[in-house]
This record gives structure tokens, sequence and C-alpha cells, in this order.
């Protein structure tokens, strides 16, 4: 298949990005000021991406909250118009097919926003549950801009976009075809906004025409959601991967799990009463070697107990840092675990998450 071009590919490449593959999309991995550079500055100012490989899908109609709460564990009718609520799609065995940002945006219009690489199996996905209710499922050609930081809001207001109303995870529908929310993927206070391509350059430049404003690549991107401990679908979330291994349970409210008729709803239950057997942890390597996905990680006796399904530097806390599963009994923060990485033990120890310090806009 061939690969998929962002609408504003124009503009990183006049910025001097440099691309690679990622989920199918030719993407901008960083820029000229460097990995580091373009992680620090979005912690201290503001950064700005472009995910427009992410999909944006519309639903409406009369069956719209019933049939959300069907494809996800996802009370839709009780959600307030302007709130999103973070989610998932499950099998039937309870595994996660993507994880979602879902909008009530009115008494029957939802926005659903879906990661790049399951864009496709999503919306077959939806597409078959909707066969059974009253509702509209609609793809949206939309770029996509996050802006991150704690400069953010302020960079908005000087391009001509005033959200300083949201709060985290609200969200409006400032113009028409516009679609922004106070939400994003570093752990950072920021704004997701989509808007039609042909206003996206234009609106792009304004926010670039500040200087604390700068675009920021995919890499860094990665490094900022890890030091946030969010996960990444596809390496920390996949559909061998339940909510309650995964940590996060926190989702999905308890009336929900205890009698949600979502898919993948009794096999949820079945985990929930036998426990997890392992489960979604942070760790800290010692020294300076990044571990990275794909690690075994073992105790000191030489047990294999576990895997890292993400790792890399974190340039805000100044040390390596990773993500991974493990069993419940080496769980336990400070548990002293080894990784194997090229026949070397590697000496690491399971550590809070998030390691950045989360900076949303609460209200």
């Amino acid at each position: 298949m061939s690969e998929k071009h962002l609408p504003l590919e124009a503009m990183h490449e006049e910025a001097g990005a440099r691309f690679g593959a990622f989920a199918g999309w030719r993407m901008p991995l960083t820029y000229p000021a460097g990995v580091m550079k373009e992680h620090i500055h979005t912690r201290e100012k503001a950064g700005l991406f472009d995910i427009s490989h992410m999909q944006l899908f519309a639903v409406d109609g009369p069956g719209a909250a019933a049939f959300l709460a069907r494809a996800c564990p996802l009370d839709a009718a009780a959600l307030g118009e302007g709130k999103s609520k973070y989610t998932v799609l499950l099998t039937d065995a309870a595994g996660i097919i993507d994880d979602l940002i879902v909008t009530r945006l009115g008494p029957d219009r939802f926005m659903v926003v879906a990661n790049a690489g399951n864009a496709a199996k999503d919306e077959a996905h939806f597409r078959k549950i909707a066969e059974d209710f009253d509702v509209r499922f609609t793809p949206l050609k939309r770029v996509l801009l996050a802006l991150q930081g704690p400069d953010a809001e302020s960079v908005l207001l000087g391009a001509g976009l005033d959200l300083s109303d949201l709060t985290f995870m609200t969200a409006v529908e400032p113009r028409e075809n516009w679609f922004a929310s106070r939400s994003g993927y570093t752990g950072e206070d920021g704004f997701e906004i989509a808007l039609p391509p042909d206003e996206a350059r234009t609106f792009a430049e304004k926010i670039l025409a500040d200087e604390r404003a700068m675009w920021i690549g995919l890499a860094a991107r990665d490094s900022l959601r890890l030091e946030a401990g969010l996960c990444l679908h596809g390496q920390d979330l996949d559909e061998i991967t339940d909510p309650a291994s995964a940590a996060i349970l926190w989702a999905i409210p308890k009336p929900l799990r205890e009698q949600g008729r979502f898919i993948g709803a009794d096999a949820l239950r079945r985990i929930l009463a036998e426990g997890p057997r392992e489960t979604r942890i942070g760790l800290k390597p010692e020294g300076r070697q990044p571990v990275r996905a794909g690690a075994v990680l073992m105790t000191e006796d030489g047990r294999t107990v576990g895997r890292v399904t993400s790792g890399g530097f974190g340039p805000s806390v100044n040390h390596p840092i990773a993500m991974g599963y493990v069993a419940e009994d080496a769980s336990a923060v400070g548990t002293p675990l080894f990784a194997e990485v090229r026949g070397n033990r590697i000496p690491m120890n399971v550590h809070p998450l998030p390691f950045s310090p989360h900076r949303y806009r609460r209200g």
C-alpha cells in the first residue's frame, strides 16, 4: 500500500523536517533543532505537532449515544455536551482494538478521534455495530494540529483563536467545520484543533509567527508521552491486552464494569473476577543506557516476569525511562528487575507513573 502524505507536508519540508514512515504515513520525525531541544521546548513554551494522520469520525443520529455505549465501555448518554472522554474499543475477549477520545457535541452528535494505524480497522468495526442503530458514522477529512505546552493558550490567542474557556478534556466547535479540544499527548496543557485542509496552512503560519511556538516531530512526541506515562497503541496496548492489565480501568466507570453491555463486557468481568495476570508499570533503568521495546524483564534469580513495551531517554527527567508489563508479584514500586539487552543485564527498578508530572488545566 502506498504511503499517505500529510496535507501540510510542504510546510514540514520547508522547515527542514527529517521524515520517516509511521502507521502508513510519511511523517516528520525531527526538525533541525533535534529531538532533545524539541522535547524541552514543548515542556517550557509551546510545541506544534501535525497529527493529521489521526482519524476523526463524526457520529450522529437518534441512536448515537446507544451506539457508542455498545461499541465502548462508555456511558455516552451521561456525557455532558462539550465534554471529552478517553475510552477503548474492545474485542469480545476484552482485548484493546484501539484507544479513543469521544466528545459529545450535541444531544445526538459526537466526535471520535482514533489512532492512525487503526483507522481502517476501527471504521469497519464501528460500521458493523452501526447496522443495529439509527446512526450515521462519517470519516472526516481534516488537518489535526496539536499545540502543547505552558504557552499554548497564549499563542493561540495571538493566532486569533480564543480557547481560554476550555478546561482539560472539554471541547468546542469554534468555527464552521472546526473542532477544538483542550487535550493532548504530552502531559502538558494544550489543545488539539481539527480544521479543513484549505484553512490549515494559514492557521499554522499564524501560530508559528509567535517565537514561542515551533514544529515538533514524532520522535519528541514519543519521548513526551512516555515521560507522561501515556500508552501507544501497538506497543503498550493491543488486542492481546485488556484494560485491567493495561492499568486503564480508571477510564471505565465502576457501574459499567459491573453491569455494562458493551462489547467485551463479559470477558472483562471474568478478568476482573480472576485478577489480571500481569500489569503495566513504569521502569527506571540504572545508568544512562535506554532499554527499548522488546527487552525481556527478569528478577535477580533469572525468572522471566515480563517485557518492555516502550523505552527511551527522558530529556525532562534526564535519565532513561521505560514502560512494560510484569507479573503481579513483580509490579510493586521499587521492585528490582533486570532487562536483557544484547546479552547484558541492565538493572532497573519499577518506578511510579508518570515520570514527569501532568500539568493539565483542570479549571
